[in-house]
């Protein structure tokens, strides 16, 4: 058959039923008279696109590849509302087996099927008929030429929809298959080959620490614990009405830990966030993008402490690449195959501090513990049987099948188990500031927050500009014990009294470094949480 037969119906199925999502998103958004708008130049633009394809061995299993890529789009769109932009993507490339095991579910082969199957039994039913070279070439420029035209006579008159769109409703633009991915796969190759190119820029290079410790006496001790998913909407020690923090309640009652109810992260995802969060650069300057400098974790070490990165996640995200680092010891109480409870960090910390560098020690220490925290979509994996106090719970993956009551309880039950594990670790340093060589402090701070149907929006990793609140605010708590809080000369009643106001990611390079008494000239301590009250 001509390859025109090839190529225009699989482009007008790509427009419209590969497409779904985005006529359905217009629809609950009362625009559907904007659709034609946009249905004719997608489908122009993808006829386009398929021309240019149109060469023997290549036409099949390209447009079979954006078929698929189509369906699967599809499917996490009606699943979770996600919409496909450049980081996203980058998740996408840096997943890991457990994350895409938790995305599995019965309605994802459906959705191939519907979506997939009919334009690739088209694809490849019979032979297609191809053209000498050069009169291939002419026909493909002809093809081209006119779908950019169709997408150009409709766009034009249809301008006034478009704009209205696209200014008043953005994430539409990241929702058009397989377009999107196309070009989010192209960004994130152009954002990432000048990075794999350039050396990293040297940061702290003067860093020095600015308080010795005296000899013989106690060394600072930080567990910087980088949470994963917690919303600070659900944080009971924010004033939510569950009680989803019992813990760290006690512990704000009892031993002066401060909540911090005004924090805004960097980013809407963990490939973002984290590198981000370590960044010397705030997100207005640029931290938010590929990293070309060294972090936090570089300039500690330069500055002669000692650092430890313990990851329960898909990895650091290049944070801890010039650090050690270790993932939890397998334990069969805690750990189902390559998958380990958050618990699984505080076993064996006692061995992990005795096997740093007894110099380095000497001087200061920050481990850093990389949870799994309320990763999702299966919440329910987050927690251990005996630590669900809300009930029922949601035990699939298919969220929005799950009553609203029952995706919250499993959702909150993984913020009380985070509540549990950061209670063993204040009750493991608590115990090091009695032993005497230590004096040791906390601080949590998750990396995102999450949406739990809010606009029919589950996840997280909406573009960062038109993320809702539950996926940019996040939970932060500090603790200092009193060998600390005598080291630093932080004040715990100052700094609670100043925890009100607004926190950013922005802070955390910043007041580490200030609370560790690292100097160099990189420290803004207009950034530094624990400046106004001490060090």
């Amino acid at each position: 058959m001509p390859v025109a037969w090839v190529v225009w119906p699989v482009a007008l199925w790509l427009a419209t039923v590969g497409n779904l999502p985005l006529w359905q998103r217009l629809s609950g958004l009362g625009l559907t008279a904007g659709g034609p708008a946009l249905l004719f130049p997608v489908f122009g633009v993808l006829a386009a696109l398929l021309s240019l394809l149109a060469w023997p061995r290549l036409l099949r299993p390209l447009a079979s590849g954006l078929v698929v890529v189509a369906a699967f789009n599809s499917h996490f769109m009606w699943q979770y509302g996600a919409v496909i932009d450049p980081t996203m993507m980058a998740n996408v490339v840096h997943t890991d087996v457990r994350e895409v095991r938790d995305l599995l579910s019965w309605s994802l082969p459906l959705a191939l099927l519907g979506v997939a199957g009919p334009p690739l039994w088209w694809i490849w039913r019979r032979p297609v008929g191809w053209r000498r070279p050069v009169a291939q070439i002419a026909r493909n420029l002809a093809g081209v030429g006119i779908g950019l035209a169709l997408a150009v006579a409709v766009a034009v008159p249809g301008y006034p929809h478009l704009a209205s769109l696209a200014r008043n409703h953005k994430p539409l633009r990241y929702m058009v298959n397989p377009l999107n991915t196309v070009y989010a796969s192209a960004r994130l190759v152009a954002d990432q080959i000048p990075q794999q190119v350039q050396a990293l820029i040297p940061v702290g290079e003067d860093a020095v620490l600015a308080r010795p410790v005296a000899a013989g006496g106690p060394a600072p001790l930080l567990v910087l614990v980088v949470g994963e998913t917690a919303r600070a909407s659900d944080w009971g020690l924010n004033g939510y009405a569950r009680p989803t923090t019992p813990e760290l309640v006690d512990w704000q009652a009892r031993q002066g830990l401060v909540n911090f109810p005004d924090v805004t992260s960097c980013g809407t995802n963990t490939q973002v966030s984290v590198p981000c969060m370590f960044s010397p650069l705030t997100r207005e300057q640029g931290g938010d993008r590929p990293g070309r400098h060294e972090n936090l974790l570089d300039v500690l070490q330069r500055a002669g402490l000692a650092v430890l990165w313990l990851d329960n996640q898909s990895g650091c995200k290049g944070v801890c690449a010039r650090v050690p680092s270790a993932r939890p010891a397998p334990d069969p109480a805690l750990c189902d195959g390559d998958e380990c409870l958050d618990e699984a960090l505080v076993q064996g910390l006692d061995q992990r501090l005795a096997e740093l560098d007894p110099a380095r020690r000497a001087r200061g220490t920050v481990l850093v513990l990389h949870t799994m925290g309320s990763h999702g979509p299966a919440y329910f994996k987050r927690s251990p049987a005996d630590r669900k106090p809300f009930q029922p719970e949601c035990t699939t993956v298919s969220l929005a099948d799950c009553p609203t009551e029952a995706l919250r309880n499993g959702y909150d039950n993984s913020i009380a188990y985070t509540d549990h594990v950061l209670g063993l670790t204040l009750r493991w340093l608590e115990a090091q500031a009695r032993s005497g060589p230590f004096a040791p402090g906390l601080l949590y701070v998750s990396d995102h927050g999450e949406s739990l149907g809010e606009g029919q929006v589950y996840l997280h990793g909406l573009p960062y500009a038109f993320a809702p609140a539950e996926q940019k605010r996040v939970p932060m708590v500090a603790w200092l014990s009193a060998p600390l809080q005598r080291a630093s000369g932080v004040d715990p009643a100052c700094l609670g009294s100043r925890a009100a106001g607004p926190v950013s990611h922005d802070h955390l390079f910043h007041s580490v470094l200030g609370l560790m008494g690292v100097q160099t000239a990189v420290r803004d301590d207009t950034l530094n949480l624990f400046r106004p009250c001490g060090t």
